[in-house]
């Protein structure tokens, strides 16, 4: 199976208004691909219908060849967070634990493999030591590695991260790309990773899917992040600039992404 993920003439609203328009797209199995846009762009909607939590209005999502269905047992999640974890008292095993079996609260009682396979996945995020520490000791960063363990439970084909990089200092970025690219690497999943600035993806990307105005252009960076089809995506002009390795988005309205804090949006 050459297709991870196939996007055929796909139109997604959300609140009744359209947000992908057409869009035809297709990921090949073992890549990891950047998905970035601006606020409402669809990122978050996209990752929502391959999940099979968002009917297309038009056309098809097809995930390893097959039409999606909700719940995929392919996909492993991690969503925006948007609870708070460090008040939490339990310990971080108990909280990877807490997902299995779709869980997200509560402490199972786990069978000898499901405790097995909890342990599997704090080893590869690497959070041996974190496991046995309460939640509420952790910093941002670590807990997101405990997230991360958890969209792994149950060894997906597919990753979709949305924006796990929010409110995170650029170390604690930059660590966690590398982690997710290793996991990439060794255990030759998918990854679709959401984020509003490219810069911290850069050298962990096989490819980008931009998205804006209700299209989508996806490509290698060199033949995505440029003005021609940046402005052609947006109907305005656009300049892609490269300052000292990182890019730099400047409207024709003078606004200029990445923008430091849209990063916690």
């Amino acid at each position: 199976m050459s297709h991870a993920i196939e996007l055929d003439a796909v139109t997604l609203a959300r609140g009744g208004r359209v947000v992908l328009s057409q869009v035809d797209a297709t990921i090949r199995m073992g890549e990891f691909v950047g998905v970035f846009g601006p606020n409402g762009a669809g990122k978050t909607t996209l990752l929502h219908a391959i999940l099979g939590l968002l009917q297309p209005l038009a056309g098809a999502v097809r995930i390893l060849g097959q039409d999606v269905a909700r719940g995929q047992s392919h996909c492993g999640y991690l969503p925006q967070q948007r609870e708070s974890l460090a008040d939490l008292r339990i310990r971080a095993w108990d909280f990877v634990a807490s997902a299995v079996d779709g869980e997200r609260w509560g402490l199972p009682w786990l069978g000898r493999a499901g405790a097995v396979e909890v342990d599997r996945v704090i080893a590869l995020v690497e959070a041996d030591a974190l496991a046995s520490r309460r939640l509420s000791e952790l910093s941002g960063g670590e807990l997101q590695r405990l997230r991360l363990a958890q969209a792994l439970i149950g060894k997906p084909k597919l990753l979709l991260l949305d924006e796990p990089l929010a409110s995170l200092d650029p170390r604690f970025q930059h660590s966690i790309v590398a982690l997710v690219k290793r996991i990439q690497s060794t255990e030759g999943v998918t990854v679709l990773f959401t984020a509003h600035d490219p810069n911290p993806l850069l050298g962990a990307m096989d490819r980008v899917l931009y998205l804006g105005r209700q299209r989508a252009a996806l490509g290698s960076v060199d033949e995505v992040m440029t003005s021609d089809v940046l402005s052609r995506l947006y109907d305005v002009p656009i300049d892609v600039l490269r300052v000292n390795g990182r890019i730099v988005i400047v409207a024709s309205d003078g606004t200029v992404e990445p923008r430091p804090e849209c990063r916690h949006a």
